[in-house]
């Protein structure tokens, strides 16, 4: 029986890289994404490994319920969540003019969403612990692993897009609440902040970051790519450092190092 990971938004972007790496990592996997099924993209992922697409909105505690389920239903048991879904305002608004509707959306999708998919996947990783009559308290052993996608901007502030701010910092501390409660149950829980990556959702700000790569943004002067993201929650999920909770792990080209 192989692992079983979660990866919300799998179908594209970010999410698409993870879940290719996932896969050659022998995972099996399964998206919650809010489009109709993409049968072309999941028969050519179903030849790398096991694969279960599962339409539905990470905002709605209802898509949670079958996610998991269908998820639990298809192989008794869940290692890994990645929060990777993620939208950014509809329209760059300046944060004098930001209308409620969109911060309620961004907030929704962003923050509230996994926070309560992150609740309802813990403890269905702690009733599949039990169910094994595995050790409550481990030493060295790992029950399962939560890991969120975040975004620099947890920390860098953007006045024109205030809500996705808000809502990656949120998403920071969502990370250390959830590593803290579940830490004596055997469960860690990671956030990997990328930087600029190279996705649909920055297709329309392209020339914007080349100039901005070109002026020094980052000591990395380029783009990152999808894989880059997926090769460290490969590295988070392997299980190898099982005395770590809570790390902040950036992938921005060292954006994040405070520079003169």
């Amino acid at each position: 029986m192989p692992k079983v990971a979660l990866v919300t938004g799998g179908n594209r972007g970010i999410g698409l890289g993870i879940t290719h790496a996932l896969l050659d990592e022998g995972y099996a996997v399964a998206i919650l994404a809010t489009r109709p099924e993409p049968t072309e993209l999941i028969a050519e992922l179903s030849e790398r490994g096991e694969v279960l697409y599962v339409q539905g909105s990470v905002a709605e505690t209802e898509s949670h319920e079958r996610y998991v389920s269908a998820a639990l239903e298809r192989w008794g048991r869940i290692d890994l969540l990645v929060n990777n879904a993620g939208v950014a305002p509809s329209v760059r608004a300046d944060i004098l003019e930001a209308e409620p509707e969109s911060f309620d959306r961004v907030l929704g999708i962003n923050l509230r969403g996994p926070y309560f998919l992150t609740q309802r996947v813990a403890n269905a990783m702690l009733a599949g612990r039990d169910k094994q009559e595995q050790q409550s308290h481990t030493t060295d052993g790992v029950v399962g692993t939560i890991i969120n996608v975040s975004s620099v901007s947890a920390t860098f502030v953007s006045t024109n897009r205030g809500e996705y701010c808000v809502s990656k910092a949120g998403v920071g501390m969502a990370t250390q609440l959830f590593a803290a409660r579940l830490a004596p149950e055997g469960i860690v829980v990671y956030e990997v902040r990328p930087g600029v990556i190279a996705t649909d959702m920055t297709a329309g700000v392209k020339e914007k970051y080349d100039a901005q790569f070109a002026d020094g943004l980052a000591p990395m002067p380029r783009w990152g790519a999808p894989s880059d993201v997926a090769g460290a929650v490969v590295q988070l999920s392997a299980g190898k450092m099982p005395y770590s909770t809570g790390e902040v792990i950036n992938v921005d080209g060292g954006m994040h190092i405070p520079r003169l």
